[in-house]
């Protein structure tokens, strides 16, 4: 360092918190500050392998004493990475001018048409932001490409203000300007800068080129993967010296698994631009050719060009499609397997070339690419949990003008099982529906164009429409449903609410006293009492996901595919967890084995195996119906896998009145229908007999009105239709409650 500690504070790089991104905010601990004699709001000095200027806030408290968080701009203009040591000094405000003019070079994404529009974005997301020329920034809303600082009035360090005129020219905007992309480096790049040592305020050098791509601060919900990647692939890139000290060789691939859309892609992408590294993608099918030895010819190109221009990273995204298992079958797929293990392996440039795989298969991939000095670790994308959600969304919403009753806290305690791509197509829809429903008057358009606002009612409308990916191939589905419109059986609801609410609801009363929460429930009664109708609305209640499987779906003819699909369904309902797998009718998939045939024997013992994996995931439960309970295998109803028997049988007169109560809800009825009285009536019927009566006896009311008048006139009188005790008496007499 170039700085002794008396001069600042020595400080450990970190990346910055997701909301951050973009602002120019270096976040540091209460310790340093008080050291730096510095408050909230005043402007650092950071020095890494160049310095660069920055607006101080308070770290949280939960941050170590020894960290600085900045965003992947302040890093580049620093020249640092994740984990290097930078000093911090004050600057004193005497030095920094406010900015008359400010000039920036626009990213080679931006189009003519956009630059008016950024100018007037960029004066005002700047507002109060220190900068110096020659540095990148990234404007949040604009584009994810940084701009660059090319020149200032006044020289040398100055701050954005509301009256600072902030231009942008040159790239494709065609200006002059006299702008150079460059600014005021002096050709250097990060590994080359100054160390930035200089104490009167004029720029130190900066990157000659902004850093473009995905940074550290654009994933959310992956620290601890993020950092086992970092370490597995920035330290062999970065410090290959450490290793040949230690005498061993670095890690030569690793590994990405998981559900689709949940990052590893992005991953990927994020670390090779943070390590300065080359990138180079290899999609499997581009792979692939008719002629003998074109493939392989392919692979060993892309691994030469790797070497040719380390440190680099080769990234097979989805490899099992060219990776997968050998077998006398595939000559083709054996052949490329066998060149990508004779590549790996013969890497001469240990620790500048680090191959990454990205797949949701990882079982298909030939064995021999799973061991040791191939791709050394393997490293599991999973679904993100609340607080991965709640980063997600801020990464997706940081550039969005988002109304006061939008909490983003409240959106990923809403959005279980949704994987990262999921959350950003959440984020999309609910802005095109804010589009969708600006007003249509020119005057007004034009205004809300210019200062749009997304609300809470365009996310819930976006949640409407999307689910969760990793179920989309199930029948997955966020029940509308909830206690409310399942009339009477209190008791059953009470018992369900134990068992699948309370662990979700009150999980430190169950980690405090250790108690397990039952793993299955099991509805039983006759036919039409509601217990499909309490499985909906269980779910509806506890807003998680709701996976249907129905037992005649399971079977199948060939030996092996039942199975499958149970083991298929509980891997996705765990990806997509807190989630209810409700079975129906599971009699028909569960006969007693020595009683029924071989195909549900192996069904039985393949959802035993499953429910007694469960209990490593508290958020997964099972719910199954049926009405032949003495039919079920009695292993499945022991302790540990269905425990919770609820019994849902025939209502008495105070649930037949509930139920009445819902399924006459909003019609239109005559003075002479007592509800209670003709609850009392209707001994014997079950909930779906009730439904089924006042549907009936609403089809006399329409049908005597569509008889009498043609379709137009009839509409036209709809108001005029009532259903009265004649109509419930007819439908009596026509239909006999469920025996």
């Amino acid at each position: 360092m170039s700085e002794s500690d008396s001069d600042g504070v020595s400080l450990t790089v970190r990346a910055a918190e997701k909301r951050d991104a973009g602002r120019g905010v270096a976040r540091i601990p209460e310790l340093a500050r008080r050291q730096l004699g510095v408050l909230s709001g005043d402007t650092v000095v950071i020095d890494g392998q160049t310095a660069t200027v920055a607006k101080m806030w308070p770290a949280d408290p939960s941050v170590p004493e020894n960290v600085i968080q900045i965003d992947g701009d302040t890093r580049a203009n620093a020249g640092a990475h994740v984990g290097d040591t930078v000093t911090v000094r004050t600057k004193d405000t005497s030095t920094i001018a406010e900015a008359e003019r400010v000039t920036l070079t626009p990213p080679p994404t931006l189009t003519d048409d956009q630059v008016a529009a950024a100018e007037r974005e960029a004066t005002k997301t700047l507002r109060n932001r220190p900068v110096r020329a020659g540095e990148q920034i990234r404007i949040e809303g604009v584009d994810q490409e940084p701009f660059r600082v090319t020149d200032t009035d006044p020289d040398g360090d100055v701050r954005i203000t509301s009256t600072t005129t902030v231009r942008i020219v040159g790239g494709n905007t065609g200006a002059s300007g006299g702008a150079s992309r460059t600014g005021r480096s002096d050709g250097r790049n990060r590994d080359e800068g100054t160390s930035g040592s200089a104490t009167d305020g004029t720029a130190a050098t900066a990157p000659t080129e902004p850093t473009s791509g995905v940074t550290y601060e654009d994933i959310g919900g992956l620290d601890e993967e993020l950092e086992l990647v970092r370490e597995m692939i920035e330290l062999p890139l970065s410090e290959p010296e450490l290793f040949r000290r230690l005498g061993v060789d670095p890690p030569s691939g690793v590994l990405l698994y998981g559900p689709p859309g949940t990052g590893k892609t992005l991953i990927a992408r994020a670390v090779a631009n943070e390590v300065d590294a080359n990138f180079e993608t290899v999609s499997g099918p581009e792979i692939m050719s008719k002629y003998k030895g074109e493939s392989e010819e392919r692979l060993r190109e892309v691994f030469e060009r790797a070497e040719e221009n380390a440190p680099t990273i080769i990234f097979f995204d989805e490899i099992d499609s060219i990776a997968g298992q050998r077998d006398d079958d595939g000559d083709a797929e054996n052949r490329i397997v066998g060149q990508l293990l004779t590549l790996m392996d013969g890497l001469d440039a240990r620790g500048e070339v680090i191959v990454i795989g990205a797949t949701n298969r990882v079982d298909t991939i030939d064995p021999a690419l799973r061991r040791g000095g191939r791709f050394d670790r393997e490293i599991q994308i999973g679904v993100p949990d609340a607080e991965g959600r709640r980063e997600i969304l801020e990464v997706h919403t940081r550039g969005m003008p988002l109304a006061d009753d939008v909490s983003v806290d409240a959106l990923a305690r809403r959005t279980h099982g949704f994987v990262g791509a999921d959350l950003d197509s959440v984020v999309s829809e609910a802005a095109m529906a804010a589009i969708r429903g600006r007003p249509t008057e020119s005057d007004e358009r034009a205004e809300w164009n210019r200062e749009p606002t997304v609300h809470k009612r365009h996310f819930d409308e976006a949640l409407a429409s999307i689910e969760p990916s990793a179920m989309r191939e199930y029948v997955a589905e966020s029940p509308n449903t909830d206690f409310a419109d399942v009339g009477g059986l209190e008791e059953a609801k009470q018992l369900l609410r134990e068992s699948v609410e309370w662990p979700l609801t009150y999980d430190r009363l169950f980690e405090e006293t250790n108690t397990q929460p039952p793993s299955g429930v099991l509805l039983h009664g006759p036919p039409g009492t509601g217990k499909t109708l309490l499985a909906r609305a269980l779910a509806g209640e506890t807003d998680v996901n709701f996976v249907r499987v129905d037992g005649p779906e399971i079977v199948d003819r060939y030996v092996g595919e039942s199975e499958k699909a149970i083991r298929e369904v509980f891997e996705r309902a765990r990806q997509s967890a807190p989630s209810i797998v409700f079975f129906d009718e599971i009699d028909a998939i569960t006969s007693a084995r020595g009683e029924g045939n071989e195909v549900t024997e192996r069904v039985v013992s393949q959802l035993l195996t499953e429910l007694d994996g469960m209990r490593e995931n508290p958020n997964l439960v099972v719910l199954a119906a049926t009405n032949r309970k003495d039919q079920i295998d009695p292993a499945l109803l022991r302790p540990g896998r269905l425990d919770t028997h609820v019994f849902v049988g025939e209502p008495d007169r105070k649930a037949r009145e509930k139920i009445l109560a819902v399924h006459t809800r909003g019609k239109p009825l005559a003075d002479d229908v007592d509800v209670a009285e003709l609850a009392g009536e209707l001994e014997g019927y079950t909930g779906a007999d009730l439904e089924a009566l006042v549907r009936t006896a609403s089809m006399q009311a329409i049908r005597e009105v569509a008889g009498q008048y043609d379709p137009e006139d009839a509409n036209e009188r709809a108001d005029e239709v009532v259903i009265e005790r004649r109509h419930l008496e007819a439908a009596r007499e026509n239909g006999a409650p469920t025996r």
